[in-house]
């Protein structure tokens, strides 16, 4: 008979989300207090744990670390191997273990307290020796293992990613971290990108299409096709005083028909066009774009000269 590997998947992914669900009942004020310690924390947050627990406090550690609180993963067994040095009195445990009863934490958790370092737990025994000497426990006890075998570490490791993320979270809350701040640690990703990168980056600058008011539009349509962006900018005495894109245009024929070759651009322009600073951040740039259904904007300096202009296309970081 087949085995149906779908039918065996699906129910491993019933258990973990069944286990993390488990968790709210267990949240209770030791949640509030295990975010509070980290919040009235000085120093960082160092996160620790062994074998399959270890795994999911480096992921939590770089979590946090990308999200406002300044953390990493110490491995408890190289604490005894001059690792130590590496934690002082303003720094803040985060000690994770199913069981709540691993040697190597148990042993460093002296250490911790002779250095006054508070111990935020992270078991799924809430009468554990961790979590007994803990000033804050993180309950993520639950019924069974995913694993078919209900031996390997399945529903209790996604469990106590979840919390991590909880927790992470309510800091974010807490610290009022924000998109912008988010970017800062990100600078290589594509919101990093959007957010870090300013007009003046990805303008275009060279052989734009500038124009007089008073230029006839056949002659603009030939300047037009001519700037491959779709649109000319009317300029007079050095600054800008319009706009014609091809919406404009199609409108205008529709209104003059056969007298449209007949008007200038001043007739058919738009005469206040979307601008910004050449500081302006691409994240701006896109939603100025995207609330008022155009593909470009200019750049223009405090004195309404144009600088360059930015499209859709070099807003695709």
């Amino acid at each position: 008979m087949m085995t149906n590997w779908k039918e065996i998947g699906i129910q491993c992914l019933r258990d973990e989300a069944a286990a993390v669900l488990g968790l709210i009942p267990q949240m209770d004020d030791s949640f509030e207090r295990a975010v509070d310690t980290v919040l009235r924390c000085p120093g960082k947050l160092i996160v620790t744990g062994v074998g399959k627990s270890g795994h999911i406090g480096a992921k939590i550690a770089a979590t946090m670390s990308s999200t406002g609180t300044p953390s990493f993963f110490v491995n408890p067994l190289d604490v005894f191997h001059g690792d130590l040095g590496v934690i002082t009195s303003e720094d803040v445990v985060l000690a994770i273990s199913n069981s709540g009863e691993t040697d190597e934490l148990l042993r460093f958790v002296p250490l911790l307290q002779e250095m006054r370092v508070p111990v935020i737990s992270m078991t799924g025994n809430p009468r554990s020796k961790l979590a007994q000497c803990s000033v804050a426990h993180l309950s993520t006890a639950v019924e069974h293992e995913a694993c078919p075998l209900g031996l390997a570490p399945t529903s209790s490791t996604t469990a106590a990613l979840a919390m991590g993320d909880a927790l992470a979270c309510a800091l974010m809350e807490a610290r009022g971290f924000k998109a912008a701040d988010f970017a800062h640690f990100h600078p290589g990703g594509s919101l990093g990108k959007r957010l870090l990168t300013k007009a003046r980056d990805v303008m275009r600058t060279d052989d734009l299409p500038v124009i007089p008011p008073t230029m006839q539009m056949d002659e603009a349509l030939i300047r037009m096709t001519g700037g491959r962006l779709g649109l000319c900018v009317a300029v007079q005495e050095g600054q800008v005083v319009g706009i014609i894109t091809d919406g404009d245009i199609r409108r205008a024929i529709q209104q003059s028909r056969d007298g449209f070759f007949r008007r200038t651009v001043a007739d058919v322009m738009t005469r206040s066009p979307k601008c910004v600073s050449p500081d302006a951040k691409i994240a701006e740039i896109e939603r100025i774009l995207h609330d008022n259904k155009i593909h470009c904007v200019l750049v223009t300096d405090s004195g309404n000269h144009l600088l360059g202009i930015v499209d859709s296309f070099r807003t695709v970081l």
